[in-house]
Parts: C-alpha cells; structure tokens; sequence
C-alpha cells in the first residue's frame, strides 16, 4: 500500500500546533533552527504569544507550517518508511520537498523564508485571497475577468480560491454571495498567491533554488508532487522550476488529491496545523482513510494508525 502524506498549507495555525512535535527528541533541531528564522523567538513560545494575529502574518505563517510538517515527520520516523505518496498545499509544496528527502529540513526552512520575502516584496498592500464554494468553473472564471483577480487554487468539489487585491476581493465576495454561493470566505493571508500578480516572486524564488543538488541517494520509496498539474517530480530541475512557478501559477490540489488515489494511496495522513487537507481528500473519497496528525493524542496512536492502514492495504 502507499501512504499519501499531506503537507498543510497555512491558514490553521493555532497555540497548540506543536502538541505532538514539540517535545519530539527527532525534531529538537528544527525548532532550534526555526528561531533563528523569526527573530531567536522559539516556535513553540511563539504560538502561546499574547497576539494571537501574529500566526497570521505571512512569514511567522508560512514558517510555522513549513515547520510542523518538518516536525512531525521527524517525528513519526520509520512509521513513514514505506511507500509515500507527498504532495504540499501551497507552502505546504516546499516542506513537501523536505518530506521526501528531495531537500535538507533546516535548508527547507531557510528556503521558506526567503520564499515569503520574495512574496511580500513582489505583492501589493492590500492583496489577498478569497474562498468561494459552490459555483461553476465558468461563474468563478466570470468573477475574477470582471474584477481583475484570478483563480489561485482548484479544490475538490466546486471549491476555488481567488487572488487579487483587497478591493477585488470584496467585490467578489458580495457578487458571489448574490449568484448563491454555498460558502465565500476571505482568508487571513496577506498575498494573493498562486496569481499572476506574483511573477516576480517566482523569478527570484527560482534564482535562490539554482543551487541545489539532487540528494546523493535518491529516496526511491518516496513519489513527490508538484502542485500545478499534480505530476510526479521525475526531474529534479523540472521539478524546481515548478516550485518556483507555483508561487504565481494556480495550485490543482482536486489534481494532486487524484493523483495520490492513481498513484495506489490506500490512506491519506495530514501533517498540519489543522486538518483541512484530511477533511478535503474524507470528501473527496470517502472509500479511503483520511486523517490529520491533530487526530491523535499522541504520536504512538499516529503511528498505530499509520501502521494498520499498512496491514490492510496489504489483505488488498
């Protein structure tokens, strides 16, 4: 059987984010790593801090989610040892990487937060990103040409996020709501990522990748997704000129959620914070195990539960 593992994106940051990773002896290093990236302040410390609105701010963000995930599959070890499907949900894309051993955990973190600098700096004040649910493809297309924003990530089931400028987004939200929208949500992201309006970004992004060397061993047991078209990374430099290019370009997540079925996924393992990703692929099938890391009570439990979906895939 393969385990598809999913890499969260930010946006469900919380004060107990780190209850199973934090005390983990596995991922000491990478907390130690991550305060020196948010000013010597300790994640951990970080998350408990009077101004709970500071999760939200797109560096301290998308660190903490970059983080985690490093985190628990630190943490959870061997119990990911089999065959692994990874695929991130934005930001979740780079820790992906670091996931599936395609870059170092502490030069992923380094990675993340230059990648969100390049993001503020290329993004305008103001921009951001909106969730509509329960509209046509051709209707979300309709909003975005008629505000000047654009579509940033396809979900399953009819779910899009839109990117654009504050006013755009408005705009959207009150038109989308009067076509009878299910749902129409604007997120606590300050970019609109995954939208043209990032270009820049994606160009500097993929300069400071330049650098990096495939691994010396290849983790051959581990498939890795890129989430603009959810292919399988077979190319290390193809595989990075879509990371950068994701920073600019929509991000097919309904793609990615197929592609880890196709690929033989029999369960699908959220890493965090939150357990939106988990609850997107339950929806989306239903006749495969999902669950979050945030389930459990402990990492033991994660790894039992890990371990039996190994059994029965195998009985398959």
């Amino acid at each position: 059987m393969s385990l598809a593992i999913l890499c969260s994106g930010q946006g469900r940051q919380h004060p107990d984010m780190f209850a199973l990773t934090g005390d983990a002896p596995q991922a000491a290093s990478l907390f130690t790593h991550a305060a020196t990236l948010l000013d010597g302040r300790d994640p951990r410390e970080l998350i408990r801090s009077d101004d709970p609105a500071a999760l939200y701010h797109d560096r301290i963000g998308q660190l903490l989610c970059t983080l985690q995930a490093l985190a628990a599959a630190a943490a959870l070890g061997d119990a990911l040892s089999g065959r692994v499907i990874v695929a991130g949900y934005s930001v979740g894309e780079l820790a992906a990487w670091g996931v599936a051993g395609m870059i170092d955990p502490a030069r992923t973190l380094d990675l993340a937060a230059f990648r969100v600098e390049a993001m503020d700096a290329a993004s305008q004040p103001g921009d951001g990103l909106l969730s509509v649910r329960g509209l046509s493809r051709d209707a979300v297309e309709g909003l975005c040409a008629r505000h000047g924003a654009a579509i940033a990530i396809i979900n399953p089931a009819g779910g899009y996020i839109l990117g654009g400028s504050r006013q755009a987004l408005d705009a959207m939200a009150t038109e989308a709501r009067a076509m009878n929208a299910l749902r129409v949500t604007i997120l606590p992201v300050e970019v609109a990522s995954h939208t043209p309006r990032l270009a820049r970004a994606s160009a500097l992004f993929r300069k400071r990748l330049s650098p990096l060397v495939p691994p010396v061993a290849l983790p051959a047991s581990a498939r890795l997704l890129s989430g603009i078209d959810g292919a399988p990374v077979m190319d290390f430099a193809a595989g990075l000129d879509k990371l950068a290019a994701q920073i600019s370009q929509p991000v097919r997540w309904a793609d990615c959620l197929q592609a880890c079925v196709e690929g033989g996924a029999r369960a699908f393992l959220e890493l965090g914070p939150g357990s939106a990703l988990s609850e997107m692929a339950a929806s989306a099938y239903p006749e495969i195990p999902a669950r979050s890391l945030e389930d459990f009570r402990t990492l033991q439990g994660a790894r039992a539960w890990v371990a039996r979906q190994a059994v029965s895939g195998e009985a398959h």
